[in-house]
């Protein structure tokens, strides 16, 4: 992802006058690309920030809720207490799913729907009282992940993301031609120490190192947008295989899945999204009644790993569906679905059950929010949203030294060869049937420039367009 929203002074004189040239093509498209992409993806880097350090962060922020204290010799309620707590204190909410504590000195957390929406609930394991409640679209955490994924705005925000994240790729492979091009007389005003040269070079060299890493967060990304990943899923699973996960011992009512059950965990591994949850058999409530400890018992000798999510049945024919921590490996994902009369396990499914996709799909998605390869992923991740916060600063500064006085954006002038470079004509007709809303918005841009800026003579200067007809 190189960067130059300008150029050395050098190549514009070669390139003056002839306009066909790629690198001022390339330049042009990767100008307005940015205008595009700039403010999106600076949000996607600081709230991407905010998620990678939620550990942190909200316990530091809710403390009196997170936090507690273990009295001396005093061990922990049983599950089943704690939960009765909260349906003390919630009459009218439904417990939707509880987790056990991360630790010695955490609060166990349930979440439940109240009519005026979803909170997690929090209690102290050792004394048995519930603490308070959080609605956890309203932490701060929770509206970083609502930015990050729909910039608040519902299917328009997610549109709005899906198609930055399109011509993210294209400024992208573009800063690498700009940057590979540019590289001698980028060399030459640094040395003859012109302005703004330093900056040019620092941006170009780090969007060189971070471009790579920018391609690999789109694609990864992308499986979560609503109209790609919807549209790819529908094909993968016409092929056989698919995004998620389908456990092949559900026998549960279509509408009851794992993401609906949990929506605000955030603790259904990405493959068992959109699984189907078993169901218990009422005829059996002569066997003894399973609790939420029996779940987290049957779990542990099932050899899940804690600090476990335990999804509560919504009815008399649920489920406990035991979900294993796999935090920072998406390979030991493992789901058991314990029966609500006797505890037997009525199934299980896990990441080795998992289509082939699935599987690239879960480490991708672990890799893309900085979990997969411990803190070497955690801080190398960190580094590369701080290092697009600094690309999404420093663009728009270049432009702004380089700006025309006059009434103009500034743009650079260029047209895309297609005619004379058909292997160019080939990729950009790849891209636009590969990604759909980029091929759209790609369409609409080439005609307002064709019908409307071509046409007006003040829109044409002010957008610098080029006089002949061209893309």
């Amino acid at each position: 992802m190189s960067a130059v929203l300008d150029a050395p002074p050098e190549v514009e004189q070669r390139t003056r006058g002839r306009g066909t040239g790629l690198f001022r093509a390339f330049w042009r498209w990767h100008f307005y690309a940015s205008f595009l992409v700039i403010p999106i993806l600076f949000v996607l880097a600081t709230t991407g920030l905010i998620y990678l350090f939620r550990f942190q962060l909200e316990p530091l922020l809710h403390a009196d809720l997170m936090k507690v204290q273990q009295p001396p010799g005093l061990v922990a309620q049983p599950y089943d207490t704690q939960l009765q707590e909260v349906r003390a204190a919630f009459p009218d909410a439904t417990v939707v799913s509880m987790t056990e504590p991360s630790a010695p000195n955490r609060s166990t957390v349930f979440s439940v729907e109240t009519k005026s929406g979803n909170r997690d609930v929090f209690v102290d394991p050792y004394e048995g009282k519930v603490l308070g409640s959080l609605n956890p679209d309203r932490t701060v955490s929770g509206v970083a992940i609502l930015l990050h994924g729909e910039l608040m705005a519902g299917r328009f925000g997610d549109a709005v993301i899906e198609i930055a994240a399109c011509w993210a790729i294209v400024m992208a492979l573009t800063g690498y031609y700009l940057f590979i091009r540019g590289r001698v007389a980028r060399a030459r005003r640094r040395a003859a120490g012109a302005a703004g040269a330093v900056l040019r070079s620092r941006h170009g060299r780090t969007g060189a190192v971070l471009g790579l890493g920018l391609l690999f967060l789109v694609v990864s990304g992308l499986p979560w947008t609503g109209f790609w990943g919807a549209k790819t899923q529908e094909l993968a699973t016409s092929h056989g295989t698919s995004f998620w996960g389908e456990d092949p011992g559900a026998l549960s009512n279509p509408t009851s899945t794992l993401d609906e059950s949990l929506p605000h965990s955030h603790a259904v591994p990405w493959a068992l999204g959109k699984t189907e949850v078993p169901r218990s058999d009422p005829a059996n409530r002569t066997e003894s009644v399973a609790t939420v400890d029996t779940a987290i018992e049957v779990g542990r000798r099932n050899g899940l790993r804690s600090p476990m999510t335990v999804a509560l049945p919504s009815d008399t024919k649920g489920v406990f569906s035991a979900i294993g921590y796999a935090f920072n490996n998406p390979a030991q994902e493992r789901t058991l679905h314990v029966d609500h009369y006797g505890g037997r396990v009525v199934s299980t499914y896990g990441y080795k059950d998992y289509p082939a996709l699935a599987k690239v799909v879960s480490q991708g998605i672990a890799l893309h929010e900085g979990r997969r390869l411990g803190l070497f992923n955690f801080w190398l991740t960190t580094v590369f949203c701080l290092g697009v916060v600094f690309m999404c600063v420093t663009g728009p500064m270049m432009w702004w030294r380089r700006r025309p006085k006059g009434k103009a954006l500034g743009a650079p002038r260029g047209r895309l060869p297609l005619r004379t470079t058909p292997g160019l004509a080939v990729l950009v007709v790849a891209l636009a049937l590969f990604l759909p809303l980029f091929g759209a918005t790609l369409v609409a841009v080439l005609l307002l420039d064709q019908l409307v800026l071509r046409r007006i003579p003040r829109l044409g200067a002010w957008f610098n367009v080029a006089r002949r007809h061209a893309v």
